[in-house]
């Protein structure tokens, strides 16, 4: 067998599920937004939601103007990163997953649901991989 049948052969078991979540935030709730110690705990509870595994939580407040705070989980499927701007009231959402027994909408829709926005927008990619036939 060539590689390019070898290649073909593959099942789905050779490939990387990718799933990718993500979205804006509007007019959320300024009480959770800039509380850097709560949304740490929301990143650690949308990770065990989605049956992920967690691996580090690093987080960060900012001052200035704009304000804000950004967590960002490591976790072993990928990530979760929340950022948020205080003078806008506005966040970022970013759960992204390369395990097969995980689900990233149910950390995005958990940690939307904590941030209470009047209204969001999310995105959905399908970032997994397919056997590359070299010819």
């Amino acid at each position: 067998m060539d590689n390019n049948q070898s290649n073909q052969s593959k099942g789905s078991e050779d490939r990387i599920v990718g799933k990718h979540v993500y979205g804006n935030l509007y007019d959320v709730d300024l009480e959770i937004a800039g509380n850097e110690e709560k949304l740490r705990e929301i990143v650690v509870e949308a990770s065990k939601l989605a049956n992920m595994t967690l691996h580090e939580v690093k987080s960060w407040s900012f001052g200035g103007k704009k304000g804000g705070v950004s967590v960002i989980a490591l976790v072993l499927e990928s990530h979760i990163a929340i950022h948020t701007w205080i003078e806008y009231k506005y966040a970022t959402v970013d759960v992204y997953t390369c395990g097969e027994k995980s689900d990233p909408w149910k950390a995005f829709e958990y940690i939307v649901k904590q941030l209470k926005p009047k209204y969001y927008t999310v995105n959905y990619a399908d970032r997994s991989s397919f056997s590359v036939i070299k010819t």
